[in-house]
């Protein structure tokens, strides 16, 4: 099959959804898949795939005084006109691109997928509406995001909802360190909807009676200087951020953890799918906690494997850590079930879902055009 694959950015830009587009783009070549990249900031291709050359359009200076994601889009059109033959356009991102891409695609007689990695931002729902009518079918990151599509006139019958996928392989090649008493470890973009604030907060509330506890931010952004204010000065906070790390790094960082805490909040225009670093943090067998507002569902559907609490309660993150952090014995259920879940989202597994959900959209109608 000949796939086009759009992305705004790609590895090593930071973030969960360039690392699916790397990773899913891999394997579908592993699968014996064409595959050509279409992307603007990034420079991570892998062995095998093609890259779409872009060139500005008249229709692209244009939408460029409006944002740049849509004048991408608009160079991404116009170079599928000289693609040569492509079986399936597989957009990666939201009705931004989809109100460009779509039209052009319906011109073109080129099946177009959409896959959505978070929550729908609340604005612009009219445009949303118009842009997801030239989709013919949907992968959904998580029932949140697909909720969000359906809100916004996209059929359930042409939504898939899954999950990114995981590189167990990765994962699973070191053996794991001794866990660190009292270590909480968060992983995410230094930016509000990350909510590393409340996180903070919560530490700062539980040291009093434990001393020992320590939080690690691991990530880079807009908020490192407001969220070092927050933590306070000197290294007896127990507050450290990272920074930016190479993949293995992270997975050691989190090996080592106690708990592995995910803060999430919903904003007006951004919000979370499923998130990777958490599906990582079980497969790595550290107890995960994650807000309500970054359920893992319907991923993974043994609630017991991880915990939640309520998306901007301060009060109810202590009171679940403080109950992770006390009792072993839950922790060492946690990591087990957490572990199992995860097994069912390795790469390959999750790339064969997409391929068999091209192949029943294309059966049923949604799509046109013929996988080859």
């Amino acid at each position: 099959m000949r796939i086009v694959r759009v992305s705004y950015r790609v590895p090593p830009e930071p973030g969960g959804k360039e690392r699916h587009v790397e990773c899913l783009t891999r394997e579908q070549l592993r699968r014996g898949h064409e595959v050509t990249l279409a992307f603007r900031g990034g420079s991570t291709v892998p062995n095998g795939a093609m890259v779409l050359p872009l060139r500005p359009t008249g229709l692209s200076c244009l939408l460029a005084v409006k944002s740049d994601v849509l004048a991408f889009a608009a160079e991404v059109a116009g170079a599928l006109r000289n693609a040569g033959p492509v079986d399936l356009v597989h957009l990666h991102g939201d009705h931004v691109e989809a109100s460009v891409i779509g039209p052009f695609c319906r011109k073109l007689g080129i099946p177009l997928v959409l896959t959505v990695h978070a929550a729908l931002a609340r604005r612009h729902r009219r445009l949303a509406r118009m842009a997801l009518g030239h989709v013919g079918a949907f992968i959904a990151i998580g029932s949140r995001t697909a909720d969000d599509l359906m809100d916004r006139g996209a059929d359930r019958r042409r939504i898939l909802v899954a999950s990114s996928g995981i590189d167990l392989g990765a994962i699973s090649g070191s053996p794991p360190p001794a866990r660190e008493p009292g270590l909480i470890v968060s992983v995410g973009s230094l930016e509000p909807m990350k909510n590393h604030a409340l996180l903070i907060e919560a530490v700062q509330a539980l040291r009093p009676a434990n001393p020992g506890l320590r939080l690690l931010v691991v990530g880079d952004g807009p908020e490192l200087g407001r969220l070092r204010r927050l933590a306070g000065a000197g290294t007896e906070t127990g507050i450290e951020f990272a920074g930016q790390l190479l993949r293995d790094e992270v997975y050691r960082k989190v090996r080592r953890a106690e708990v592995f805490v995910l803060a999430s909040r919903r904003l007006d225009g951004k919000g979370e799918g499923v998130p990777t670093a958490a599906l990582e943090a079980l497969a790595l067998g550290t107890p995960v906690v994650v807000s309500s507002d970054a359920l893992l569902d319907p991923v993974v559907s043994n609630r017991a494997a991880y915990r939640t609490f309520e998306s901007g309660s301060v009060d109810d993150l202590v009171r679940v850590l403080r109950t992770v952090l006390g009792d072993e014995d839950l922790r060492r259920r946690m990591s087990t079930l957490g572990a199992q879940a995860a097994t069912a989202l390795d790469w390959p597994v999750v790339a064969g879902r997409f391929e068999e959900w091209y192949r029943v959209a294309l059966n049923a109608g949604h799509l046109s055009g013929a996988l080859r």
